[in-house]
C-alpha cells in the first residue's frame, strides 16, 4: 500500500507528477497525523534523533548546502521515495532551505528551473526561498544533478 500525505494538510506540496511531499519548520511542533517514512533535514548542525529514517544535509541558515553533490544525491533519493512513501523536508523555519530544496525537487519532477521558485511559492509557502543566492541556486540546479 502506498503511504502518502493528505494533500490538504499544512505544508504538503503536490508536484506535477502527483507526488506529495511535506515541508516544515522544526521550530514548530510536529503536525498531527501520520509521521514521515523518510525526512531530509537541512540544518547547519546535526538534527535531533527522529523516530523515522532521515538524512542530514549540512546547510547553514540563509546559506547553501555545504556539499552540493551530496544534496543532489539526497534530493534524488527523496524524489524516488516520494513515489510510495511520506517524505518530509525540514529546516529550522521551513522557508529558506526547505523552500530551496522543494524548488530543486520540483525541477527533478519536471518544472522548468526558471519557474521552480514561483511554483513552490504558489503551492507551498509564499515566503519560500528567502535569499537571492538561494533563488540563483535553484535556477542553476538541473535534473542531471549538476551545478554550473
Amino acid at each position: 500500500m502506498k503511504a502518502t500525505w493528505n494533500p490538504d494538510a499544512p505544508g504538503v506540496l503536490r508536484l506535477p507528477s502527483g507526488r506529495l511531499v511535506r515541508g516544515r519548520g522544526l521550530a514548530r511542533p510536529l503536525p498531527e497525523g501520520p509521521t514521515p517514512d523518510f525526512a531530509l533535514y537541512l540544518l547547519g548542525k546535526e538534527p535531533p534523533a527522529a523516530a523515522w529514517e532521515s538524512e542530514w544535509i549540512r546547510w547553514p541558515d540563509f546559506r547553501l548546502p555545504n556539499d552540493k553533490p551530496a544534496f543532489a544525491a539526497a534530493l534524488r533519493t527523496a524524489w524516488v521515495r516520494a513515489e510510495s512513501e511520506r517524505v518530509e523536508f525540514a529546516c529550522h523555519g521551513g522557508h529558506g532551505r526547505t523552500g530551496t530544496a522543494l524548488a530543486c525537487l520540483a525541477i527533478l519532477d519536471g518544472v522548468p528551473a526558471a519557474e521552480a521558485v514561483a511554483y513552490v511559492r504558489e503551492h507551498y509557502a509564499e515566503k519560500a526561498v528567502e535569499a537571492p543566492w538561494q533563488r540563483r541556486f535553484v535556477t542553476r540546479f538541473t535534473a542531471n544533478d549538476r551545478f554550473d
